[in-house]
């Protein structure tokens, strides 16, 4: 767990890294989602799940 807690932190650094300098290239979204797929085997995906399901069940509630 500790291993793959380092990698989800290190490819978070340079996801921001790369979002700071505005160019978003092969390599960039490379690094993207490998944070995705790392960050999924992680504790925290359920809390993201439950965040990202909680937002879009608001966001669909809005009216025009």
């Amino acid at each position: 767990m500790v291993v793959s807690v380092s990698v989800v932190l290190l490819l978070l650094v340079l996801a921001v890294i790369y979002l700071r300098n505005g160019g978003l290239k092969i390599s960039h979204a490379l690094v993207c989602a490998l944070l995705g797929f790392f960050l999924a085997g992680t504790s925290m995906a359920p809390t993201i799940h439950n965040g990202v399901t909680a937002t879009a069940d608001v966001v669909s509630k809005l009216g025009p």
